[in-house]
């Protein structure tokens, strides 16, 4: 394993073989809980990592990212420059989260899924203090464009794809096109059997 500078590791963190720390990076948090990641994960400068958090083989992050408590994240994952993974979430093999996206506390990303640049997952339907949180759930092959906004408790199908810039305020169908503010169904993707 390589680590670079100013790395620090704080409670019991497992990283697997063949794998990169870069410069400035946290793992671990006072609070309890272990840290594991697997072989060849490629962790970039700038990086926090907090105790709970599961990552699988081949994990890789952009830089500056933040990666909150209880979350487990699948194989071959990509989490890229400036992304928040709030607390409590599941993601799962092969999704590519690209640069400047929030995904909130309690969101369950299925395999396969791709979100573009700047986009967000919401959980707080009423906005205040206290509220009942309820996480977004992606499903499998689902693609998001950049600065896509899915609020809380919505389903987005298996293979869906959400235009840029849509508001997503209802579930959507699995092989649909949706698009715009609020998000209307465009075309069917592919046909459900």
């Amino acid at each position: 394993m390589q680590v670079g500078e100013n790395v620090i590791f704080h409670g019991r963190v497992t990283i697997g073989e063949d794998s990169i720390i870069q410069d400035n990076v946290i793992i671990g948090s006072s609070e309890d809980g272990e840290v594991e990641i697997g072989e060849k994960a490629v962790i970039r400068s700038g990086t926090v990592i907090y105790s709970g958090v599961k990552a699988g083989r081949n994990f890789r992050t952009g830089h500056h990212v933040l990666i909150r408590e209880n979350t487990d994240i699948g194989d071959d994952t990509l989490i890229g420059t400036n992304s928040v993974v709030d607390g409590n979430c599941k993601i799962g093999s092969n999704v590519s989260v690209q640069t400047n996206v929030y995904i909130t506390a309690y969101t369950k990303i299925e395999d396969d899924v791709f979100m573009g640049p700047c986009s967000v997952t919401t959980n707080d339907k009423y906005m205040r203090v206290g509220a009942d949180l309820r996480g977004p759930t992606i499903k499998k092959g689902a693609r998001m464009g950049a600065n896509s906004t899915i609020l809380p408790g919505i389903v987005i199908g298996e293979g869906a794809i959400i235009g840029s810039g849509a508001v997503v305020t209802r579930d959507v169908r699995d092989g649909v096109t949706v698009a715009g503010i609020p998000a209307r169904e465009i075309k069917q993707t592919w046909r459900e059997e």
